[in-house]
């Protein structure tokens, strides 16, 4: 699933994407380990997992965020 970037705290490594229907959707920092990056601009597309257990909207878990490539 792809996303934008909106919120990202370098230190607890934790932040927000905003899905495309603009739905704003929490990560935590084993979110943004996972995905291997080290730093995260807001406006940044990103590919993110989410946990389907969760199901969608505000029970929607992220458990990977990375950069979008083609």
């Amino acid at each position: 699933m792809q996303a934008t970037a909106y919120t990202y705290d370098p230190e607890t490594r934790s932040g927000q994407v905003l899905l495309d229907d603009g739905t704003p959707v929490p990560f935590d920092a084993p979110a943004f380990d996972a995905g291997g990056l080290r730093l995260l601009r807001p406006g940044q597309r990103v590919r993110i997992e989410t946990e389907p257990a969760h199901g969608t909207g505000p029970g929607l878990r992220i458990t990977l965020v990375t950069l979008q490539t083609l």
